[in-house]
């Protein structure tokens, strides 16, 4: 059944209840309720006695039921009203009291939602194209190989309690879409000789050291279970790597990599794949794979209202939102969902349009959007229509105004700026610049409220980095940009540390400026990502050097040392990870 990929254990709501009762009446250590509940996707805010909940959407997948569920617990248990698509195509919800919580992920579970190990050192959710099954180009679905991936190493026990998380990710084509190179392991599809398979790669991750994934092998089976195979032995491996316990912020694949080199690691594979454990497996993945026919049950064909009037709007968003499916006669239409929050109106107007237009298929995105599928091409006008009637009928996801942050410091223990402040900021800055240009609509701006890099600031054509300016006893928020980073047909390029640090109130001007030069000095159909290859990155630097100059604490500066969307003086508060603890 669509969005029901989880197995759902009843026992572990009454062990949740049962330990988060004895932590509240003080008879459980902090450190040791921490590991507890983080297998369960509760994660401790930076604002004490609340949690955040982060539930999984294994390849973003969801259903009618279960955008309704969402609505519902965020109008009982999340006071901001509101819940969050992540750039991992989790929905997460703040600020729910730890009383709340078990309520919470035992309701959810009604409808087939799972937050099991959506945090702690465990196999994260799995992110996959929204576009697959459906794309041109794909030889096959990889959805139901996911499924299977999803399900074998969920609860696993090798996975519960690793030196670090693992992040994984499926492609279905080369376009990756998933963006294999940041993850820890990933797969892209591929066929040879009619055999199902995929290219393997490891290592990838940004945040400290950032390193693009190498491919272990080119071609592993799915049929007979070899990827899972192969994806243990890897994770065997990690798993005994002690040395990388002792630093949890460090202790990532990557780093192992790194130092050993992929071809050491690729040997080490080979050996840990001669073990005994490979017999006490069944590694076969057709019980386990997620089986569904989406096609046979889309909207049939039906009379839909007609355009009239000024087109001028709908035709933008058919532009930049509508794309053709391989099936003829089906669009998906991705919805721009600003910050990636939705409320429960938003929710429960989403459930009412994939019922109504999609069959009830959506796909969350790695850029917090929606996906819908399985719009027939005659519909598309009354889905804008309704869409438009929520808050969610703008034209232009992927593009320069579909500003993509993390949370910061509006919860994160790790937040030191507000990026979901910044990211208002900017997109109001980039809605006024009326930007009508094509190439310069691709340009991607994200934003991170500290140096882990959850909005994915990393591979952005312009990336901020949380970080602050010290001046005499006081301290301005501030970013560190990046310029020219991407994730582009295969391709992933982390982009250059510019040196210079920005008051957080003068970024949107920087934005402004970086592209306005852009547009003045690029040459003909030259792309942003070219065009910062071609003039480096000083250049960037010097366009914004007035803006990073110092500012003195008085009342005509006051602004300057209040983060966006506040209205006190800025202190840095940051604490520690919880799962590095």
């Amino acid at each position: 059944m669509p969005g029901h990929v989880i197995p759902i254990l009843e026992r572990e709501f009454n062990d949740f209840d049962n330990e988060a009762e004895k932590y509240l009446a003080g008879k459980t250590e902090e450190v040791d309720f921490i590991g507890f509940r983080l297998k369960q996707g509760v994660y401790g805010q930076r604002q004490a006695d609340v949690q955040m909940i982060r539930v999984k959407l294994p390849w973003g997948g969801i259903n009618p039921e279960q955008m309704e569920a969402f609505a519902s617990v965020v109008e009982k248990y999340a006071p901001l009203d509101k819940a969050h698509i992540t750039t991992r195509q989790n929905i997460q919800t703040h600020h729910v009291p730890l009383p709340d919580a078990a309520a919470f992920i035992r309701e959810i579970s009604d409808v087939g939602l799972s937050s099991r190990e959506g945090c702690g050192n465990t196999v994260r959710n799995v992110t996959g194209d929204p576009w697959a099954g459906v794309c041109e180009g794909e030889p096959f679905d990889v959805t139901p190989y996911v499924g299977a991936y999803v399900r074998y190493f969920v609860r696993h026990p090798i996975t519960q309690l690793m030196p670090r998380k693992i992040k994984t990710s499926f492609s279905p084509t080369d376009e990756d879409r998933a963006i294999a190179g940041i993850h820890d392991i990933a797969y892209i599809a591929r066929e040879r000789d009619g055999v199902r398979g995929v290219e393997v790669r490891v290592g990838g991750g940004t945040s400290i050291m950032a390193r693009v994934a190498p491919t272990l092998y080119e071609f592993v089976e799915l049929d007979n279970g070899d990827y899972l195979k192969v994806a243990e032995a890897v994770f065997r491996i990690f798993n005994r790597q002690e040395w990388l316990r002792v630093n949890r912020a460090r202790a990532r694949i990557k780093v192992l990599i790194d130092k050993i080199g992929i071809d050491a690691f690729r040997e080490q594979v080979e050996e840990e794949l001669k073990g005994d454990w490979v017999d006490e497996r069944d590694f076969d993945p057709t019980e386990l794979m997620f089986v569904h026919d989406e096609e046979a049950n889309a909207p049939q064909a039906h009379t839909y209202a007609s355009p009239n009037g000024d087109l001028s709007e709908f035709e933008n968003f058919r532009t930049h939102n509508v794309q053709a499916q391989r099936q003829a006669g089906f669009s998906t239409v991705e919805v721009k969902v600003y910050r990636g929050d939705l409320t429960p109106t938003q929710f429960r107007g989403l459930a009412r349009i994939m019922r109504d237009y999609s069959g009830g298929y959506a796909r969350t995105t790695v850029q917090q959007n929606i996906v819908l599928r399985w719009v027939r091409d005659e519909a598309v006008y009354e889905v804008w229509k309704a869409l438009s009637e929520l808050g969610l009928g703008d034209a232009g996801p992927r593009t320069i105004i579909d500003t993509v942050s993390c949370p910061g410091t509006d919860s994160c223990k790790l937040g030191i700026t507000s990026s979901m402040g910044l990211n208002a900021a900017v997109a109001e800055r980039l809605e006024a610049m009326e930007i009508d240009d094509e190439l310069t609509k691709r340009i991607h701006v994200k934003m991170s409220g500290c140096p882990n890099g959850c909005s994915q600031h990393h591979i952005a054509n312009i990336g901020f980095t949380g970080a602050s300016i010290k001046v005499g006893d006081k301290t301005i928020p501030a970013y560190i940009p990046l310029i020219g980073g991407r994730h582009e047909n295969g391709e992933v390029v982390y982009g250059t540390r510019l040196k210079s640090r920005l008051p957080s109130k003068r970024v949107p001007e920087a934005v402004e400026r970086w592209v306005r030069y852009y547009e003045a000095e690029r040459l003909d159909g030259e792309e942003f990502t070219a065009f910062v290859d071609r003039v480096g990155g000083d250049s960037f630097t010097a366009l914004v050097k007035d803006l990073s100059l110092p500012v003195e604490f008085n009342v005509e500066n006051m602004s300057f040392f209040m983060d966006w969307s506040r209205n006190e003086i800025y202190q840095v508060i940051r604490g520690e990870g919880e799962c590095a603890v």
